[in-house]
């Protein structure tokens, strides 16, 4: 890929960001008085989104949908190595996700109040009493039909190699009743690596395993359960999650 096509590309994805964040957000926010649920707001987003993946010429390919049920709501819990992971799995995955994010987010004008009228759940990674409530905040948002996504790593991987999982995610899992869904992420890391502010083209590839039931699981599983997420998750990376 020519260095100017990059530059090129980069630059209409600030001016797209720029351009493009108040007027969605002031329509997010006004639709989130008649979308109570944050139905259509969730679409509005994963549109823009899909906006980004097309300037910065990123294509994704997806493997084991099929495993999943269209109507049902699942915890997916992803490996954590770009800031593009968000996204991907935003524009792949055909579900009502709402995010876990940090508090400070939701702090910046316009996309932070965006976040909040779609009905993200703002987490403060600084304070374990006020990070075990938003869990169980997300806890509740998926006993009302939505799906959320985690990164059991908790931050993103420098070097592609998964970092020690936290358990705080497996135990949302548990909490709700529902199935936790392990996604291998190829790709991202050459897309937009840790620390960079500039997007490469490139084709990230998703693996999606088949749902693990946590009904019946006590909240002492919740480390087997985060082996077993992460076992899928090795597997998918080493097959380069084809």
């Amino acid at each position: 890929m020519k260095t100017f096509e990059i530059i090129a590309r980069n630059l209409v994805l600030y001016f797209f960001i720029l351009v493009t964040v108040p007027p969605f957000a002031v329509l997010i926010i006004f639709l989130s008085f008649v979308d109570r649920r944050g139905l259509l707001t969730h679409e509005i987003g994963r549109f823009w989104l899909q906006g980004i993946l097309f300037i910065t010429g990123v294509r994704v390919e997806v493997r084991g949908l099929e495993h999943l049920k269209k109507d049902e709501a699942y915890i997916f819990a992803a490996n954590h190595q770009s800031q593009f992971d968000i996204p991907v799995l935003a524009v792949a995955l055909p579900y009502q996700i709402r995010w876990l994010a940090k508090k400070s987010l939701f702090q910046i004008p316009f996309f932070g109040w965006a976040l909040k009228a779609i009905g993200y759940i703002p987490v403060e990674r600084e304070n374990p009493r006020k990070g075990y409530e938003s869990l169980l905040r997300a806890a509740e948002k998926v006993k009302e039909g939505f799906s959320i996504v985690i990164f059991p790593e908790g931050t993103r991987s420098p070097n592609g190699v998964l970092l020690p999982f936290k358990t705080g995610g497996f135990v949302l899992a548990i909490k709700s009743g529902k199935s936790v869904v392990a996604v291998a992420i190829c790709g991202t890391r050459k897309v937009m690596p840790k620390g960079k502010l500039y997007v490469r083209p490139g084709l990230v590839r998703l693996r999606i395993f088949p749902p693990i039931p946590t009904q019946g699981l006590s909240i002492r599983e919740k480390t087997s359960l985060a082996q077993l997420v992460r076992l899928r998750i090795e597997e998918g990376l080493k097959a380069g999650c084809r």
